[in-house]
């Protein structure tokens, strides 16, 4: 027996030996909803669905599933400001971001960002929807979005899944997308969070040189940025130092001297010596005398809570996969989270170089994966047989050619509008706070466009948003740099 079931602009045909998934290319699905905003009761309309990317010759090439939130009752929609938001991975969706931060709904979880069940959601009493309407985008592959065809040889993998290629099509798709919506007038933000660090910085030129978007500000939540991760050299290894001080400093494990000090008294001095003494002490190598050898080793001891002993083994070069699995192996046998040290974990044994898993990241899947899926289909009526891509197949990824720190520069300069502003846990062992810093430095290294630069740091991890204080901060954050960059007549020149 055939059945037919029409969605969107596909036509779906259930047969009796098996029935087709495909995600429809064009369609939306609007509903109406309510949210209370620092003690405001704002009336928002919810958008979801996909919108295609175009190849060339006009042709479909994928689809992009989006959720678009827009206040109501606006009487000027062109100086509302518009946001759009972006996950990490590479192949991460827009959950994160969308359910827990800075939306008008946020997933069930405990203060400290623990799952609780019956899962499920509620509303979001510090999103930013007051002040700007919210556009959340999954990339290629990730959440519902997907290629055209899904699989196989015909998917040109080249057009989607590499550093240059992502900020290309979804600065192109962001062109349509704002057409659509008639947002051109209206100032606009990009937020990336991890690996959407680097696509937002990469995007913020795209936007400007290949679309004329012109933006008002980049914010970058807990960057990934691979000039640090994979060059595996010196800088890569002694940045790490202020986020070791940091988790020790949550656990308890410091010399009394330091842990009987607040957290930011005592960073700016393992920042110190991470820059003055600790980079140059491992770019010598094997050149370092054996008494300075000794001296920094003994520092990085007092400063991170590991066994001086461990860290001359290391040749001064130590790990965070080390650190993470022999922090508190002394101190109830627990390894810490890698993307929030906060987290403890077991694993079988104590002895190891590297935890057996990822205490933080099962937590987070256990609460996001079902409040996502219920939230889209329960709540505003997207009903689709594909699954949600949590984390997508676009591996493997192309980071060849990453100028996103030059692209970045280049777009601040070329636009007197355009500010940043960073957002960093300091419990973040991923991307750390203070590699986040020095990013900061060189994408600027002239120092002459400083004061467009903004750091706020928070006492969470990579998703600082999950701890009840920090959402509200870190979005209190989001909210006033926002008002504050906005031209409000200002011409833009120097």
């Amino acid at each position: 027996m055939k059945k037919l079931y029409l969605f969107g602009i596909c036509l779906y045909a259930a047969v009796s030996f098996g029935q087709e998934r495909k995600l429809p290319v064009d369609t939306t699905v609007t509903t109406q909803h309510a949210v209370t905003i620092n003690g405001t009761r704002i009336n928002y309309t919810a958008t979801t669905g996909t919108q295609p990317v175009w190849d060339e010759l006009g042709k479909p090439i994928a689809a992009l599933h989006y959720t678009y939130y827009t206040k109501n009752d606006v009487k000027d929609r062109a100086a509302r400001p518009l946001l759009i938001s972006f996950n990490g991975g590479p192949g991460s969706g827009s959950v994160w971001m969308h359910l827990a931060y800075t939306g008008p709904r946020i997933l069930k979880i405990d203060d400290e960002g623990y799952p609780v069940q019956p899962y499920g959601a509620k509303e979001n009493p510090y999103s930013v929807l007051d002040v700007t309407d919210i556009v959340y985008v999954n990339p290629a592959n990730t959440g519902y979005s997907r290629t055209i065809p899904e699989t196989g040889k015909e998917v040109d993998r080249e057009k989607f899944f590499g550093i240059n290629a992502d900020t290309k099509y979804l600065a192109e798709w962001l062109n349509t997308f704002v057409t659509r919506n008639n947002r051109w007038r209206s100032p606009k933000y990009i937020v990336g969070e991890s690996y959407g660090g680097t696509r937002v910085m990469g995007l913020s030129l795209a936007l400007q040189n290949q679309q004329w978007m012109y933006l008002n500000g980049v914010i970058m939540v807990s960057p990934a940025d691979y000039k640090v991760f994979r060059d595996n050299d010196p800088v890569s290894s002694a940045l790490n130092l202020p986020y070791f001080t940091a988790a020790a400093w949550h656990h308890k494990a410091l010399p009394a001297a330091l842990q009987s000090k607040d957290l930011l008294e005592i960073l700016p001095e393992a920042e110190a010596f991470t820059i003055n003494e600790l980079l140059p002490a491992i770019a010598k190598g094997g050149f370092i005398p054996d008494a300075e050898r000794t001296a920094i080793a003994k520092k990085m001891a007092y400063y991170s809570g590991l066994n001086e002993k461990d860290i001359l083994d290391h040749n001064l070069d130590v790990p965070t996969q080390f650190f993470w699995k022999n922090l508190l192996k002394d101190e109830g046998g627990y390894t810490i989270g890698r993307l929030d040290s906060r987290y403890l974990g077991f694993d079988k044994q104590l002895f190891g170089s590297r935890p057996d898993y990822a205490p933080e990241l099962t937590s987070w899947l256990h609460s996001f994966t079902p409040a996502i899926n219920y939230y889209l289909q329960e709540e505003l009526g997207f009903k689709t047989d594909i699954k949600y891509n949590m984390f997508g197949p676009v591996h493997p990824w192309n980071n060849d050619d990453d100028n996103v720190r030059e692209n970045l520069r280049q777009a601040m300069a070329q636009n007197p509008y355009l500010n940043v502003l960073v957002q960093s846990g300091y419990y973040d062992g991923a991307c750390t706070y203070f590699a986040a810093k020095y990013t900061m430095s060189q994408v600027d290294p002239s120092g002459r466009m400083k004061d467009r630069f903004e750091f706020k740091g928070y006492r969470s991890g990579h998703m600082m948003y999950l701890r009840k204080e920090d959402l509200k901060t870190a979005n209190d954050d989001i909210r006033a740099f926002i008002l504050r960059t906005q031209a409000n007549g200002k011409s833009a020149k120097y």
